[in-house]
């Protein structure tokens, strides 16, 4: 009988470990086959009763439909079990550790859902009167405030939609600032280590994308910076704590070469649940910043929205802000909507997503001024005891502590045959969601860990203990236990290239 790394069984004995034959139904105990839902009903039939339509004359201009809908027709518990079971499949941080990093998979409080579920909150509209939703109004001067408490920023955007979205909105505001004083400057500099957006952000705002080295220790490597400074340079795009999980130690002079140059300071928050309560980003000369709400104030992540990117901005650029924005006045609040000739205008169509406001402030003001300081604190502790709990097996990429995440790359696995793909793959047969691979690219074979400060030591031990497995059997020269998994998933290993460049995204009954 096999047993765990606690001294308990994992099976219930040899009869039940063989399992070379397959079950008559497809089904593997209660991990349930599942075929599509076009494979499960019949067009013919439908699971309501639906009235016959009599004579009627069509009304949208000769766009009706000419052939059969195709839908598939399931009784309601059979519709249930479908989605049921397909829930069972993805994995998400309800349902273990998700150690993905630079993203900051924290948990997501129900206290802010409860919150965001209130009528006044839930139900309102954009087209909606003022005067019917300024209590709204009123809870997005609050967010405003504290998010430019915590940053010492003197104004906020909150209408961006994402992080990305608000890069584009920093971006803007600089471009916006530097016609306002008629300096036509057309490149932006990134770090190596810099976040995929950023220099997609520049390119799509009409930028020159120039890189910057990073140092043997994983920072942005100075002199190289102040090298390629000159007068067409409108702004440094960094992250800090940066994508190798490290805190730029040279920041403020990063920043006083930046503005001696005459360009802009954006900083990418992507990493601020790092720093939160412990650092403010103004402090550090940062001109415009971004925050994911979704990553430190735990509004829900992923799924491609609903989704919110906030930016701040420091003094230099706060007269760029785009509208509208909520203004306190003399008799509450109001929505200010017209441009005037500083503003970069309007980024979109109305204020942006009341739902994730009230789950960030509801965070922020359930955890108060101390909490938001320790889950700072927090996430840096765990990623720092992931690092020493590992160092020993794996190969952190850099000397040293770290911030919120901890680097390693695949000098480990050499010679071995296991390769990171093959390793993070592995993580699957385990119970855990891999960690984020090749990812920063200043760093071979990368695999960057973030435990964010939701997870107990009891998580991090399980965690750690299946990792320093997974290391030994790698050097144990066990390939086999590698290179097929997962094994265990409802799906085995798949070609993600071809998946990703050929999706096959509709069902054809005759393929």
């Amino acid at each position: 009988m096999s047993m765990n790394n606690q001294g308990r069984p994992t099976s219930t004995g040899a009869a039940t470990e063989n399992t070379d034959f397959e079950s008559f139904s497809g089904h593997k105990g209660l991990r349930l086959a599942e075929p599509l839902i076009f494979e499960l009903g019949s067009t013919e039939t439908t699971g309501v009763d639906v009235p016959e339509v009599g004579e009627f004359e069509m009304a949208i201009g000769g766009l009706e439909r000419t052939s059969e809908i195709g839908c598939p027709g399931l009784s309601e518990p059979d519709t249930v079990r479908h989605y049921t079971r397909l829930s069972r499949r993805n994995y998400g941080i309800d349902m273990g550790v998700f150690p993905l990093g630079s993203c900051t998979m924290k948990h997501n409080p129900r206290l802010n859902e409860k919150m965001a579920r209130l009528p006044g909150f839930s139900d309102i509209h954009p087209l909606q009167p003022k005067s019917t939703v300024r209590g709204a109004m009123q809870l997005m001067d609050e967010l405003s405030h504290w998010l430019c408490t915590l940053t010492g920023m003197p104004a906020v955007a909150l209408s961006p939609k994402a992080g990305a979205h608000g890069e584009l909105c920093g971006v803007m505001a600089i471009r916006s600032a530097l016609e306002a004083r008629g300096d036509a400057r057309e490149v932006i500099l990134c770090p190596e280590s810099a976040h995929g957006t950023n220099p997609a952000t520049a390119a799509f705002c009409g930028y020159k994308v120039k890189a910057i080295p990073a140092k043997d220790n994983g920072r942005v490597d100075l002199e190289a910076l102040k090298e390629a400074l000159d007068d067409t340079v409108a702004a440094v795009m960094l992250t800090n704590p940066n994508t190798c999980g490290l805190f730029e130690n040279e920041i403020r002079d990063i920043a006083d070469a930046i503005h001696a140059a005459g360009a802009f300071f954006y900083c990418d928050g992507a990493n601020f649940n790092a720093i939160m309560g412990k650092a403010r980003p103004g402090d550090l000369g940062v001109d415009a910043m971004h925050f994911n709400l979704h990553k430190t104030f735990s509004t829900p992540h992923g799924g491609g929205g609903p989704g919110s990117g906030p930016v701040v901005f420091s003094d230099a650029l706060k007269a760029h802000v785009p509208v509208p924005f909520v203004v306190k006045t003399d008799d509450g609040f109001d929505l200010v909507e017209d441009a005037d000739d500083k503003s970069m205008g309007r980024l979109v169509a109305y204020h942006g997503q009341m739902g994730m406001y009230v789950r960030a402030l509801s965070y922020m003001l359930s955890h108060g001024a101390d909490g938001i300081r320790q889950a700072a604190e927090d996430a840096v502790l765990n990623a720092n005891y992931v690092l020493a709990s590992l160092g020993d097996v794996m190969t952190a990429s850099f000397d040293g502590p770290c911030m919120h995440e901890a680097l390693f790359d695949d000098r480990f696995l050499k010679d071995t045959g296991v390769t990171t793909l093959d390793f993070a793959k592995a993580m699957i047969d385990e119970g855990y969601h891999p960690m984020t691979m090749y990812f920063p690219l200043v760093v071979h074979g990368a695999m960057l860990i973030e435990p964010t400060e939701s997870e107990s030591k009891f998580n991090m031990d399980q965690f750690i203990a299946s990792m320093r497995g997974l290391a030994g059997e790698a050097k144990a020269g066990n390939v086999d236990r590698f290179s097929g998994a997962p094994y265990h998933a409802p799906w085995k290993r798949l070609d993600e290239t071809q998946a990703a460049r050929n999706p096959v995204l509709r069902y054809s009954p005759e393929e």
